[in-house]
């Protein structure tokens, strides 16, 4: 297990954008930790030398605690360096350069520029979503590698759903199983959030439908996105009520003290309470891949409400049990969805099954491989016990980083008891690889050529396959210059329409 580390931030909240808030809404240290605070002296900030760039660089000396397993005395001078390019991301209270002593290793871990290029730096970590094949840090060297943080949407940077994006990244933490140091379950912070009985009791949902309540809900206002969703709730509302708040497919008002959307995101009782009256929640997310699940589908599992899910085509490996969910693709069509919704709508024991899993026993969760991995994760959901999971992911960086540097120093000292070290992993699509957008309901070849997720989405896809290509190329050809991208991207297009690729 991962040693937790004195000044982590305390907690993943539901969501990086929770994590990030919580720090801005913290404020400083306490005065306990201030008091315990000490800046490097003169001697000391000449740690990174000879690189003059690092002369004006300040860390936090206190000491860290460490783990049984973490026998690392080297001072902070010896120490290899990460480098978080995302700057906004750096995991750590204010300063950009921190000591940190992980399981089994120290290093430090930075968000200063100026150590791009210095022989320390072991490796550099990136944030997916801010990660642009333009703005790459080259040339890379040969002695560096790269992480990749990304938890969110897999539309936010296609680029990394192709191989050549990939595999420009040694160590992962995504949503995905595959990846290095998997988030899949990032949105679940316990198994008590699943096993919580409904919010609003099934008898009561009846009455609300009673007075007009649609038995189906769409909450979105993120419109236009490549799972391509509002298409096929469109097509769904035409054999089904469906109360449609927010601004995709509105065709009803939310009330006034609700009408705030960060009620949503921040799970704001009163918010939780309104939407808990709905039998079924339609849970599209918006791009498809592997392992991808947010709160669109915990949340309605939470609160005791159906999801209508469609997302990750592996979601069934995740859920409680083999009835909590109705999957959308099980259906051949909309109608045929409509028909079961509208039968479990007026068959309350039918209904209750796909609530089984709340049992007080908790005798409902019967998911070996959901249990194994909550109690397994080393990171917490608002767990102040845990650290974080960007926290999590540096110190796993740190530990193989340092594995790899000390079985390069055994090979230089005695090549011949010690075997070089295998060249660097490479991360493949298992690690990510999301399918080409396409529509959300009916055929691509039916969808008019003017429509605008057409002209987005496919184009988008396949745009991000050649700059990932082309920053592959840039990287192949030790380029120092990133603008240099769409030269090499057309090149690489010249071949290929000579057959030479």
């Amino acid at each position: 297990m991962m040693a937790v580390r004195r000044r982590l931030l305390p907690c993943a909240c539901l969501g990086l954008l929770g994590l990030l808030c919580w720090v801005l809404v913290s404020g400083a240290f306490s005065p306990e930790t201030e008091h315990q605070m000490e800046f490097m002296d003169a001697s000391e900030l000449g740690a990174f030398q000879p690189q003059s760039a690092l002369s004006d660089m300040e860390f936090s000396a206190i000491s860290s605690y460490r783990g049984p397993g973490n026998k690392d005395q080297r001072s902070n001078k010896e120490l290899p360096i990460l480098l978080w390019w995302s700057a906004g991301l750096f995991p750590h209270f204010p300063g950009d350069t921190e000591r940190i002593d992980c399981a089994t290793s120290s290093c430090m871990a930075t968000s200063n520029r100026k150590v791009q290029h210095h022989k320390r730096t072991a490796s550099i970590i990136f944030y997916g979503t801010d990660f642009r094949a333009y703005e790459a840090p080259l040339p890379r060297p040969p002695h560096q590698t790269w992480a990749l943080f990304h938890e969110e949407s897999p539309m936010n940077n296609y680029l990394l759903s192709h191989g050549p994006g990939i595999r420009l990244f040694n160590h992962t933490a995504t949503f995905s199983r595959g990846s290095d140091y998997p988030l899949t379950l990032q949105w679940l912070p316990t198994l008590s959030y699943l096993l919580q009985p409904a919010a609003v009791p099934l008898r009561e949902k009846n009455l609300w439908r009673a007075k007009g309540l649609a038995p189906v809900l769409y909450m979105q206002s993120h419109c236009d996105v490549p799972s391509d969703r509002d298409r096929y709730v469109r097509e769904l509302m035409k054999y089904i009520e469906v109360d449609s708040y927010g601004k995709c497919l509105n065709n009803k008002a939310l009330p006034a003290e609700l009408e705030d959307t960060a009620t949503a995101t921040g799970e704001e009782p009163r918010f939780m309470s309104f939407v808990a009256r709905y039998k079924f929640h339609l849970a599209l997310e918006n791009g498809l891949c592997s392992d991808y699940m947010t709160e669109k589908l915990w949340r309605p599992l939470h609160q005791g409400c159906v999801p209508v899910y469609r997302g990750s085509p592996s979601v069934a490996d995740w859920m409680p049990n083999g009835r909590a969910v109705v999957l959308v693709d099980d259906f051949s069509s909309p109608e045929e969805l409509a028909a079961l919704l509208r039968r479990l709508d007026q068959d309350d024991e039918a209904y209750a099954r796909y609530l089984e899993y709340k049992a007080p026993d908790g005798g409902g969760v019967a998911n070996a491989r959901l249990l194994e991995r909550l109690e397994a994760r080393e990171w917490g959901v608002n767990d102040m016990s845990k650290p974080n999971y960007l926290n999590g992911f540096e110190c796993y960086v740190c530990d193989r980083e340092n594995a790899r540097l000390a079985a390069e120093r055994a090979h230089r000292r005695a090549p011949q008891q010690a075997p070089p070290p295998p060249p660097a992993k490479m991360a493949n699509n298992s690690h990510m690889g999301c399918p080409l957008p396409r529509p959300g309901y009916g055929d691509i070849g039916d969808v008019p050529p003017d429509d605008g997720w057409l002209q987005i989405w496919p184009l988008d896809y396949w745009q991000s396959l050649d700059q990932a290509e082309g920053l592959e190329s840039l990287i192949r050809h030790n380029e120092s210059d990133p603008s240099l991208l769409w030269q090499h991207i057309q090149n690489i297009a010249v071949r290929r329409a000579r057959g030479k690729h």
